[in-house]
């Protein structure tokens, strides 16, 4: 058995707004997504046969984008361990509570237990999707177009009208004229700005390279509505609060492997959330010295608990494109009371020292842990999906 189906793929267009992230990964042709299919399947397989079942129906949920995303992240994850000479056993009942953590890790004499939770500050708005498909199958020979969406209502817009308005503007413009316009008038680009009831979504017309026009295939959006605000402020710290109290007193290190698409990821986010906010402060001789403020999740007053979380590992946008070139990161838990973390080679570190946060880099490239080449997947995505 495999995850996917063996069959002749010859669809390799983009994935719509609309599409499950399941169905893209089942129909997406093309030699860079059958890489990503064979290393899924291989992976999958080396899972015990217990636990096999439920990952391959979480892989091919269409109904759950997340069930998709966090079945991949712990099967990155498993591998990962495998490929570190760990021995990984999934949910056997550990605690004081009597739960089932993900992944009880055996390496050499040790014990750890690493439990994986997938976050995104990125949500599916099914109208805006919808919207955005109709607009990216309309033909458009000539321009490419970015979209801004001004003000988003509460029901569907009369696509018909907006796809009228719209093939209207771009039949009356001439590429050639939109680039000398741009180039030796320092015109702006074209704009349209089409509204309807509690819609408002406005438009910029891009032209195409002269040898790209005419493409019946070709997408018609170039640059995507920008994101106004994340959904959530800080994905690492909710997601090791909700996960880390989890399992009650435990006698051997334990992990919190936070996976998280974010838009725009920092280091600095991560540590302000997990030591606390770094503060500047001046002693004699005006020499400065930095502290932290005890509002972090290891550094907050009256919570001896979170000192059995012994390390948070994050990785950035994990998924088969950036699975051999991501590096892991394990972030130190500095309270006395925590059992130290084990590192992996191929997992950076971070630890609080002197109110700085120190990071070591790995000893090993995360793909050597993996079993894959360090520009794995070869080829061309087209259009990489990156929900």
């Amino acid at each position: 058995m495999a995850v996917y189906t063996d069959r002749i793929r010859t669809d390799s267009s983009p994935q719509r707004g609309t599409e499950p992230d399941a169905e893209f990964y089942e129909r997406m042709a093309g030699p860079f997504w059958d890489q990503a299919r064979d290393v899924i399947t291989e992976w999958w397989s080396h899972l015990p046969e217990h636990a096999q079942r439920g990952f391959r129906k979480r892989l091919l949920d269409r109904n759950s984008n997340a069930n998709v995303s966090s079945a991949l992240w712990e099967l990155y994850l498993h591998e990962m361990l495998l490929g570190a000479g760990c021995t990984v056993e999934i949910e056997r009942p550990l605690g004081s509570r009597g739960k089932t953590p993900d992944f009880l890790v055996t390496r050499g004499d040790e014990q750890f237990v690493v439990e994986a939770i997938w976050t995104s500050e990125r949500a599916d708005d099914a109208l805006t999707a919808a919207l955005l498909d109709t607009i990216d199958r309309l033909p458009s020979p000539n321009f490419r177009v970015s979209v801004t969406i001004n003000r988003a209502g509460s029901t569907a817009p009369q696509q018909k009208r907006l796809k009228s308005g719209l093939t209207r503007w771009l039949a009356e413009l001439d590429p050639d004229h939109a680039i000398a316009d741009l180039m030796q008038r320092h015109r702006p680009l074209p704009s349209y700005t089409w509204q309807e009831a509690d819609w408002s979504i406005s438009f910029m017309a891009f032209p195409r390279d002269p040898g790209r026009r005419g493409i019946p295939s070709s997408r018609t959006i170039g640059m995507y509505p920008p994101m106004k605000e994340p959904l959530r402020s800080d994905l690492v710290l909710e997601a090791v609060r909700r996960k880390g109290k989890k399992y009650g007193e435990l006698s051997m290190p334990f992990i919190v492997a936070v996976g998280q698409a974010t838009y725009f990821p920092e280091d600095d986010d991560i540590g302000n959330s997990l030591y606390g906010s770094p503060i500047e402060y001046i002693r004699s001789g005006d020499s400065s010295a930095l502290r932290r403020l005890p509002d972090g999740y290891w550094t907050t007053p009256h919570t001896d608990s979170h000192s059995r979380v012994s390390g948070v590992l994050v990785v950035n946008n994990p998924g088969p494109w950036s699975w051999a070139k991501n590096t892991p990161v394990l972030w130190c838990s500095p309270n006395s009371r925590s059992i130290d973390a084990p590192v992996l080679p191929t997992w950076g570190t971070m630890h609080l020292a002197s109110g700085q946060v120190e990071r070591q880099p790995p000893a090993a490239p995360a793909n050597t842990a993996l079993g894959l080449p360090e520009d794995w997947p070869i080829g061309d995505p087209s259009q990489r999906h990156t929900r």
